[in-house]
């Protein structure tokens, strides 16, 4: 399946569990959810992934933690604040280029509006792939 059709899926599965739950609860809540039932319908998700950064040659086990990483292809990064800052993009494209993934997504269940928490971030990858 490709990044595309696995963002939308995932995007769907936050809508509900947003539209259910509602904004305010802890982010680990929602990751819980999420992995649940991206598991559900048959996806590999993977989370609190350990991502090292290599410099130099050598592995530095300083890198980050990747909230979700669905069918080893798309990182997802869950936030419940009030209000998503531009470096939280930054942070994923790095995270992206980093772990040598081409799309990642920002949700944020803390909007008032799913829409409005949701943000996909890529790295190498155009809307037509």
């Amino acid at each position: 399946m490709h990044e595309n059709e696995i963002a939308k899926v995932i995007i769907d599965v936050g809508f509900q569990i947003h539209q259910q739950l509602g904004p305010g609860l802890l982010e680990s809540v929602y990751e819980s959810i999420m992995v649940y039932e991206l598991r559900k319908r048959g996806f590999q998700v993977v989370n609190q992934v350990p991502v090292p950064v290599f410099w130099d040659g050598e592995k530095m086990d300083v890198g980050f933690r990747a909230d979700l990483v669905v069918e080893h292809k798309v990182i997802v990064e869950l936030k419940s604040v009030e209000s998503v800052h531009p470096v939280h993009k930054k942070i994923l494209l790095t995270y992206l280029r980093i772990a040598d993934r081409r799309l990642g997504l920002l949700i944020n269940f803390g909007a008032d509006l799913f829409k409005d928490g949701v943000s996909r971030v890529a790295n190498k990858l155009t809307e037509s792939e």
